[in-house]
């Protein structure tokens, strides 16, 4: 096979980042593919370009899309993106907050969850829009003349002597000293490479997400507990928030149009006062709505086969109940990169990466479903409050 494919292949030189990353270059692989352009494909590539890799991006979407509401940025995952120098571009173009308010379902007030600043000059917490922070990061993939190849994926994959023999859906074919698996809780790449492996398992609710503008007042986030429909609101920019709710799932022979999105989830917000409440009175048929339901999944080691691993919702996917889905990701990409740059081996590299994702990993998901199925039993919301107060504070450790 050729050693380096013919489609713009460049070799990324190390740029300087200005946030915390070392930048010690790695020398145990020349060459790697990134399968998937999300946020934990683009996290592994620019952490690995940055480190002097000649890296490969491919997505499966032709147009490399993100669709999606906000997303919640706590402080430890602003601590990663700290690590990728994305920080000062994250606060300019999202919101920044110091707390989250909860309160219960009705918008009696309960309690304020202070959020520490974990590093020096780190905001506490915060919340962008979704395609906006995909944008931020794309940008960075270009900066590092990163290829990038679009409607593509992987059809097959064998790990020879010092590499893998790669496939592509589209017949061509090349050989990488290491492929990594970023794609998806629905993984192409962990399907092909890792037998032991399975689908991520539903967890029996669904998550309901509007973006609206900001109600009046609203200067942190916000949690309702205590209801059936827990719900919260996230800040993504002076004048927009997104809006979640946690709902059981039930099983539908089709999927809801945009005119039963709008209906349904006006009657599922009828309970709720405060900020909620003013979102269900001003949401409007022109606001995004979208609903899925939930799986999670922490696969079991081993999390590479070779010279193939897995990183991001592929190995660990979680729901939404800590906000880290995003977050884990990107600190998976990093440390991957960190210790392929440590390790006289990959192999080596490749078992310390992932000793230092798992646990960390497992906890973040495990605290999740339990979280969803205190939710689904209409748990004391006392309990739910304290549940998330010590996951968000464990997750303040380093990385």
């Amino acid at each position: 096979m050729d050693r380096y494919p013919p489609f713009g292949f460049v070799r990324a030189v190390p740029i300087a980042s200005s946030g915390n990353m070392t930048g010690e270059s790695i020398s145990n692989i020349a060459t790697a593919l990134v399968v998937g352009g999300g946020i934990g494909g683009m996290a592994t590539a620019i952490s690995l370009a940055e480190r002097g890799v000649t890296v490969d991006l491919v997505d499966l979407d032709p147009e490399w899309r993100v669709y999606g509401a906000g997303i919640t940025i706590t402080g430890p995952t602003l601590r990663a993106y700290r690590r990728l120098g994305m920080l000062d571009e994250i606060k300019h173009k999202g919101a920044i907050t110091s707390k989250t308010r909860l309160f219960r379902y009705d918008g009696t007030h309960m309690l304020d969850l202070d959020e520490p600043v974990i590093e020096e000059g780190l905001p506490a917490t915060g919340g962008i829009m979704r395609p906006v922070l995909h944008h931020i990061m794309q940008k960075r993939v270009r900066e590092l003349e990163i290829p990038v190849r679009l409607g593509l994926t992987v059809d097959a994959l064998e790990n020879v002597q010092g590499g893998v023999d790669v496939r592509f859906s589209d017949r061509t074919a090349r050989r990488y000293d290491l492929v990594v698996g970023a794609d998806s809780v629905f993984s192409r790449v962990r399907d092909l490479a890792f037998a032991h492996m399975g689908p991520a398992q539903p967890t029996g609710q669904g998550c309901w997400r509007i973006s609206i503008r900001k109600p009046p007042g609203l200067d942190m986030g916000e949690f309702f507990l205590g209801h059936a429909n827990p719900c919260g609101i996230t800040a993504c920019g002076p004048d927009t928030v997104y809006m979640w709710m946690l709902t059981p799932h039930v099983e539908r022979d089709s999927h809801m149009d945009d005119e039963e999105l709008f209906v349904t989830l006006k009657a599922l917000l009828a309970d709720f006062g405060g900020n909620a409440g003013w979102i269900r009175d001003n949401m409007t048929r022109e606001d995004w709505i979208n609903y899925r339901p939930l799986a999670a999944a922490l696969q079991p080691r081993d999390w590479f086969n070779g010279r193939i691993v897995l990183v991001g919702d592929a190995v660990h996917a979680t729901t939404p109940h800590l906000a880290s889905g995003a977050g884990m990701a990107v600190e998976s990409g990093i440390v991957l990169a960190e210790e392929l740059a440590r390790a006289g081996d990959v192999e080596s590299a490749l078992r310390a990466y992932q000793e230092r994702r798992f646990d960390r990993c497992r906890d973040v998901i495990e605290t999740s479903v339990a979280v969803g199925r205190l939710q689904l039993e209409h748990g004391d919301p006392q309990v739910h409050a304290k549940m998330l107060e010590g996951a968000l504070g464990r997750l303040n450790q380093p990385f």
